[in-house]
Order: structure tokens, then sequence, then C-alpha cells
């Protein structure tokens, strides 16, 4: 997977990995033994948290990268469906709230 520098309104927050074909979003974070800082879907509209043993902090995205919706998802939860969405912001929880990202946040991809 591509590993970029996750950008929170302006500020470098994380290295995030990048799922940008069907078997990395597929995977996702399934199975993992160490979580990364953050795991961007795309294209993705939703995310669930089937065989997963921890929180995560989910954040969908708008086309331009504005946050549509944040939520914590448990374990074998489902995330909210929002009109608009065109990728996943997945991180372990607790992630969001040390970032600053919120609803109305403009998250960017930055790197090679």
């Amino acid at each position: 997977m591509k590993r970029r520098t996750l950008v929170v309104d302006g500020s470098p927050v994380a290295e995030a990995e990048v799922a940008d074909t069907a078997l990395g979003r597929a995977r996702g974070l399934l199975f993992r033994r160490e979580l990364p800082e953050a795991l961007v879907l795309r294209p993705c509209s939703s995310v669930h948290g089937a065989w997963m043993r921890v929180r995560l902090d989910v954040a969908l995205l708008g086309a331009d990268g504005d946050v549509l919706h944040a939520q914590v998802l448990r374990p074998w939860g489902v995330s909210a469906i929002r009109r608009g969405v065109g990728s996943v912001l997945e991180a372990p929880a607790g992630s969001f709230e040390r970032w600053g990202l919120r609803v109305g946040s403009t998250v960017v991809l930055a790197g090679a």
C-alpha cells in the first residue's frame, strides 16, 4: 500500500496507508497485529467492523476531503451512510480527538 502524510486542516498529523485497490480495500485493517496511524480507503462510502477487536475512529470524506461524518466504530459495527462520500478514513480510537478532526474539517493526503 502507498503511504502518504495525512494533513488535517493544514497540519500534518499522521502517516496514512492508502488502500486504493479492490484487494487493499477488502483487507482494510482486518487481521493486523498492529494498526497503522491511519488508513484511507478510496473509493469507499462506508465500512464495517466485522472481525475487528478494537474500536476505530471513522470519518466519511467528500470528494474535496471535507469530513461529512465522524464516529467511533465498535467491533462488528457499521459506519453511517451519507450521500456524497468518496473515501473513508480509519484510525485507532482517540486519534481524531488528538488531531482535532471533526465534521467540517478538511483532510488531505500529501507526499509522492
